[in-house]
C-alpha cells in the first residue's frame, strides 16, 4: 500500500510539470491546431463567437501572434481594460465571421500571417496603450508593432489607430456634454436675474462664454 501511494505521488509531481500551465478560457475565443476547434462545430462556434465580438466592438486592431508565449498572453490579458477581448483567429475563420458585413471588405489586406485580434468595445485608447506598453517592457516594439485596425467598416493602418486610440472615448465626451449642459441654467439665471438696461449685455457675455468653449 505504501509503494502504491508513493507511484501515486510520484505520477502527480510529474503530471504538474508537464500540464498546461494555464486553461484557456474557452474554444471559441482561443485559435487551436486540434482537437474540437479543428472540428466542423468547433470552428462553427469560433466563427459565431467572432461574430458576436465583432456586433459589440467598437473597434478592432491586429497584432501578429507569433513568437508569444502563454506566461506572455495571459499577462497581456490581465493589462487591458474591461469590455476588450483578446483572441487569436486563424484568417479563413476570420473571413467567414466577416463575410457580408461591413468588416468584409476592410479585413481584406489584415488577413495575412497569424493573426491575434483585440475586440474593442469602449476604451480603445486604454487597449492600444496596453499593447505598446506591453511591447516596450517585453522588447517586441520592432518585431510585434500593430498591423491594422477596423473601425465602422474602415480599415486603418498602425498610424491610423495610434491616431483613433487619442480621440476622446464616449465616457470622456458624455461627461464633457453633462457638464456643458449642467452649466447652462447657471447662465440662463445670470441673464435673468440682470438688470432691465443691462439684459442685452448679459445676453451677450452669456454668448460669448459658450462661443469661447
Amino acid at each position: 500500500m505504501k509503494t502504491a501511494c508513493i507511484l501515486t505521488a510520484l505520477v502527480g509531481s510529474t503530471a504538474a510539470f508537464t500540464a498546461p500551465t494555464f486553461s484557456r478560457p474557452s474554444t471559441s475565443l482561443n485559435g487551436g491546431s486540434s482537437g474540437y476547434a479543428t472540428s466542423i462545430p468547433g470552428k462553427s462556434e469560433k466563427i459565431e463567437a467572432v461574430q458576436g465580438l465583432l456586433e459589440s466592438s467598437e473597434m478592432v486592431f491586429s497584432v501578429p501572434a507569433s513568437s508569444l508565449t502563454v506566461a506572455e498572453v495571459q499577462e497581456l490579458r490581465r493589462a487591458v481594460p474591461e469590455g476588450t477581448t483578446i483572441s487569436v483567429v486563424k484568417n479563413t475563420l476570420f473571413g467567414r465571421a466577416v463575410a457580408g458585413t461591413d468588416y468584409e471588405e476592410a479585413a481584406g489586406d489584415l488577413l495575412k500571417g497569424a493573426n491575434m485580434w483585440f475586440f474593442i468595445e469602449e476604451d480603445i485608447g486604454a487597449s492600444v496603450k496596453a499593447w505598446n506598453t506591453f511591447c516596450k517592457d517585453n522588447n517586441k516594439k520592432e518585431t510585434h508593432g500593430i498591423v491594422g485596425g477596423i473601425v465602422e467598416g474602415v480599415a486603418y493602418d498602425a498610424a491610423g489607430v495610434d491616431q483613433i486610440s487619442k480621440l476622446p472615448s464616449k465616457i470622456e465626451l458624455i461627461t464633457k456634454v453633462a457638464a456643458g449642459i449642467k452649466a447652462v441654467p447657471t447662465k440662463v439665471a445670470r441673464v435673468i436675474k440682470a438688470p432691465g438696461e443691462k439684459v442685452a449685455r448679459a445676453i451677450k457675455l452669456a454668448t460669448d462664454e459658450d462661443d469661447s468653449e
